[in-house]
């Protein structure tokens, strides 16, 4: 069975200035290159009436909800990504992608849009067992939202070519990992085309196997 439009969730991650401007110290090569993509898929997303969810990344001025393992290289870049930095405008989000009034918009702690966030109470509240994932980074931010969103029990669609790493060879690898994972990988051309009408319902599938078996 496929998935219906009103089961899913469309996610675009952390597609903000911090991350996608070239003179950003903290710019993702490739995310720029994304942001046509993401726009097509966004609009799509808004005529099928899926929710529209940003999940965005603020650190704490005081460097607080800062992976350690970045902590020193954030410091050395002035605080990016906080109410501290002198980088004008890099919580924001880029012209072609920004928020409409209707769509939902969250803050994250850490790389996983479901830690330390209510987006899981929120997508069980309206009874969402999909969610369709746009973004940066792939490895990072992408990747643990869905091994995440997986272990949660939601099925996961990954719009390949609206999200970006710092290499193709990185982009690859770990695209190869999620799908071994259950993500189900599509791009932007058919989810314009055909919206979701390509991708299984794998959770429900699931229980109604389960079901036939009791």
């Amino acid at each position: 069975m496929a998935i219906r439009n009103e089961q899913a969730a469309f996610l675009i991650i952390d597609m903000q200035n911090g991350f996608i401007l070239p003179d950003s110290k903290l710019c993702i090569a490739g995310a720029q290159s994304t942001l046509p993509q993401c726009a097509r898929a966004l609009a799509r997303a808004r005529e099928l009436d899926i929710p529209v969810y940003y999940v965005r990344r603020e650190y704490a001025i005081d460097g607080s909800n800062v992976e350690a393992v970045r902590y020193e290289g954030w410091m050395r870049s002035g605080k990016i990504m906080s109410e501290a930095s002198e980088y004008s405008g890099s919580l924001e989000f880029p012209e072609m992608i920004q928020p409409e009034p209707e769509d939902h918009i969250l803050t994250k702690p850490r790389f996983s849009a479901f830690l330390k966030t209510n987006l899981d109470e929120e997508l069980r509240a309206s009874s969402i067992n999909t969610v369709i994932l746009t973004g940066t980074t792939t490895p990072n931010c992408i990747r643990v939202t869905c091994t995440d969103a997986i272990s949660l029990g939601y099925n996961v669609v990954i719009i390949e070519d609206c999200t970006s790493s710092r290499t193709p060879e990185v982009q690859a690898a770990n695209i190869e990992d999620m799908i071994l994972l259950g993500a189900q990988i599509i791009d932007t051309a058919t989810f314009c085309e055909t919206g979701l009408e390509t991708t299984r319902d794998l959770e429900s599938e699931h229980q109604v196997a389960l079901s036939q078996k009791s």
